[in-house]
Order: C-alpha cells, then structure tokens, then sequence
C-alpha cells in the first residue's frame, strides 16, 4: 500500500501531467530505446511515429495519478492491459527498464519541479503498479501453460497454406511444427508473431480470423503501406515458413454468458477479422446475429463468401454489406458511410443488443456515436481499440 504521503505527492503532479504529460511520454521512449534496444521489439514503429503510443501512454499515466486514492476505478481497464502485456511476452524483468527510464523522462522534462521527494513517490507509485501487473500477468502465463496444448514463451508454427481473402488480405494458416495439439481460444483473441526481419526483431499482433478447436489457426493479415511485418508476411511466408508464435490473449471476446441476447456485429475493413473467429463461432447457436460490414468495394472485402454462406447455412444470421466506393458490378446491400439508420435498421425496437464493433478509428467512432446517440446502453459496447478511450469519444 501507498502511504498517505506517496499519495498526495502523486495527486499533485495531475495539473503537470495534463499539460507535459505527452511531452514526457514522448522523451521517455527514445531514452530507453537507446540504452535498452532489445526492448523496442515489443512497441510497434508505426504507432511511435505516429504518436500513437506516447499519447496513450501519457493518458495511462494520467489516470493512474488521478486515481491513486482510487485505484479500484481503474480496475476495468487492468485486463486489456494484462493481455496487451501477456500477447507480447511482456516479463517481470522488463518493469524495472520501463520504470527507470520514465522517471528519468519525468525529471528531465520538468527540471526543477521534479523534486527528490516527487520522483521517490512516483517511483513507489510505479512499484506498485508493477507488481500488481506482474503478478496477474504470471497467473496467465502459468494458466495458459498449464491447460491441454499450452505452451510458455515461443512455440514454433510452420505455415500450412496461404488464401487471397481479397486483394490487400491475405489468410495464413498456422500449424504447430512439433504436430502437437492446439489449445483452445476465445473468439476475438489474437496470437504474436516474433520475426527477425533485416536484423530487427519485431513483434505483431494478428487477430485470429477462424474458429477455435481447429487443427491450424488462421490469421487475416492486410498488406499495409510500410507496413514492416505485413509486408514481409505477404512477400515472404509461404507453406513451409516457420514462424515463432505466442499463445494467445486479448480481452475482445465473445462473452458466451449472453447468448440469450441479440448480437451485433459491426466492422470496418480489415476490423473483420476477429468478428469472423465470433460469427463462425455463433452461427451454429441459433443465436440472433446481424453481421454489418463496411468496405470501400467490393474488391477490398474479405470474406465476403463465407459470411455469405453462413447466413444462408443458418436463419439465424443476417449479413449486411456498405460500400462507400463501389465498382462496377459490386452487389452492395447499400451505398456510403454508416449511417444511424442504417445501424438503428439492425438493432432490437429496445435496444438490448449487444454490439461489437472493430475497424478504423474514425469508424469507430462513428459507430460508437451512433449505439450511443440511438440508445444502445453503454455496457452493452465493446471494441478493440489501441489508444486512450477519450480518442475513441471524440467527434468523427
């Protein structure tokens, strides 16, 4: 426990951090990229270049200083971070680099308001954050471990065979090298790749686009403009590559517990992927899924075929599909951008759904805007979404 002292010291620091929080955060990551290389594997480039990452991390450490005195108001958002930590192999020895190197930021960035006495307190802050992430992280780690086909650290997989899903994605299936068994995942998970690519290790989540209980997993990886791994992957891994593979984590999941209530499943480009893994998984339940699908035509969306076939395999499944950009001889269910009405057209009269939705960011945000706007509850909402929670609430 923090004492009552530590606690005041960190609380004063909020009115700092609002207006040099992302200054720091940006300082901090080339400090201890520098000094410690072997961990920049874990960060993606272009979420730094992008600032991305230093701004949710600024906005992370905001919120804890905010709610020192009530840590329990930050016990929604623990998970994602635990299974963010855990799908890139985050370990205990990794804390104290993270740590010095922000301390140094925040020194650094505020000079001589940093004092002695604000750091020490940060510093016990951090401490404690550190362990309680710790110590959830190993109890997933040591559960993943322990259950039938788990594995601790890297496993290596060899591609089985590769499928164009349309013309930027492509679907690799991944079996385990050792012809061992596959542990069970949750729909919306997704696994980590470990790559050396020109001398540089690199690590990448990918969402698992197929169903559990298979004897390959299957990620749906679009080739994105510089992007390093997509690109590699899309170039390179053919049957036969092998690849080092982490078990996987994530914390959009279907939540099973529901299956009275309408599902909803709203996505964005290559957003597909994780809700075919729920749609694939639901199809067969009987339980009521409106699958809503934007693309920008029809030469960009994947999987068109399949959900095609599930909704005419299953009555209880109904597909909807948005182009906003379509060619010629596309056969859209509709033309533009998502629209409340055209949300509100998939929705229950009292709107006790729940809606799932993944894509681009202002996507995202529209979608969110809308549930909200047309009564969806809140809790009813979920999303994967990297970034702090006030970007996803801004106006699209």
């Amino acid at each position: 426990m923090l004492s009552p002292q530590t606690i005041a010291l960190v609380k004063a620091t909020v009115p700092v951090l609002q207006e040099h929080g992302e200054a720091i955060t940006r300082h901090f990551y080339p400090l201890m990229f520098k000094e410690h290389p072997e961990v920049k594997a874990f960060f993606n480039e272009a979420h730094q270049a992008g600032g991305t990452q230093p701004r949710a991390l600024a906005h992370a450490v905001l919120a804890y200083a905010s709610n020192i005195d009530r840590l329990e108001q930050l016990a929604g958002e623990l998970p994602r971070i635990i299974h963010k930590h855990v799908a890139l192999g985050v370990l205990p020895e990794h804390y104290p680099i993270v740590g010095k190197y922000l301390l140094r930021a925040i020194r650094e960035v505020l000079g001589a308001a940093a004092t002695d006495e604000i750091i020490q307190a940060w510093a016990e802050a951090y401490g404690l954050l550190a362990q309680v992430l710790t110590e959830a992280e190993e109890q997933v780690y040591a559960g993943n471990a322990a259950r039938p086909g788990g594995w601790r650290g890297a496993r290596r997989f060899r591609v089985a065979r590769r499928e164009d899903e349309s013309e930027l994605i492509t679907s690799f299936y991944l079996a385990p090298a050792d012809g061992g068994e596959l542990p069970a995942y949750r729909p919306g998970q997704y696994l980590t790749l470990l790559l050396d690519i020109d001398g540089q290790p690199v690590r990448r989540n990918y969402s698992l686009s197929g169903p559990s209980g298979r004897d390959t997993w299957r990620i749906s990886v679009k080739r994105q403009p510089g992007g390093k791994v997509s690109n590699w992957l899309h170039d390179h891994a053919r049957a036969g590559t092998e690849l080092q593979v982490l078990q996987p984590a994530g914390d959009f999941v279907l939540d099973e517990a529901q299956s009275h209530r309408p599902l909803l499943l709203v996505t964005g480009g290559v957003g597909i992927t994780p809700a075919m893994a729920i749609l694939e998984t639901v199809a067969e339940t009987g339980r009521p899924v409106h699958f809503v699908h934007a693309a920008r035509h029809g030469g960009a969306h994947a999987f068109r075929g399949r959900v095609q076939a599930l909704a005419e395999q299953h009555p209880n499944v109904q597909a909807f599909f948005l182009y906003d950009e379509p060619r010629e001889g596309d056969r859209p269910h509709a033309v533009g951008h998502l629209t409340p009405e055209v949300l509100a057209r998939h929705l229950p009269a009292d709107r006790d759904a729940d809606l799932y939705f993944i894509g681009p960011k202002p996507f995202m945000q529209a979608v969110r805007q809308h549930a909200l706007a047309l009564g969806v509850p809140a809790q009813r909402l979920r999303w994967e979404f990297f970034g702090p929670l006030e970007q996803l609430e801004e106006a699209a």
